[in-house]
């Protein structure tokens, strides 16, 4: 997604969606990866328009739920956009020979997310103190 404004693009993010399998049942997740706001642009709310449409866009397009990590010092960020740390949760990216987790030494992640369909909203529990096994690869490890 981009935000442009007159002509310029002073944010950017990508959404990656992928089904996966939590606790026995499969959820479609969707996942924000490089959100960036240029430097001359930061502080003017550009970011957290762009996230919170991110979200919405989400929810339109019928996820159980959107997940993905962050740095912690950016957690109050994500919230102010609609987005939650989900308790205790570490996302294990790259790939089942290669994993990737979210709690790896030298990391400060926390994992926001979203519950958007009742599936999502029911298992939610599920998820928290949880190893969600997202597994997108190689390339953009934690999505």
């Amino acid at each position: 997604m981009l935000l442009v404004d007159e002509g310029t693009v002073p944010a950017a993010l990508d959404i990656l969606f992928k089904e996966i399998v939590h606790a026995g049942r499969c959820f479609s997740a969707g996942g924000l990866s490089t959100v960036v706001t240029s430097k001359q642009a930061r502080g003017r709310g550009y970011g957290r328009q762009l996230v919170t449409a991110a979200r919405e866009r989400m929810i339109a397009q019928s996820l159980d739920l959107g997940l993905f990590t962050c740095d912690r010092p950016l957690q109050a960020f994500y919230e102010s956009a609609g987005w939650r740390v989900l308790p205790g949760a570490v996302l294990i990216g790259g790939t089942p020979q290669a994993p990737f987790p979210s709690d790896q030494p030298g990391f400060d992640k926390v994992t926001m997310s979203d519950f958007f369909s009742a599936a999502g909203r029911q298992a939610q529990a599920s998820f928290h103190h949880s190893r969600i096994e997202l597994y997108p690869g190689e390339i953009d490890k934690l999505w």
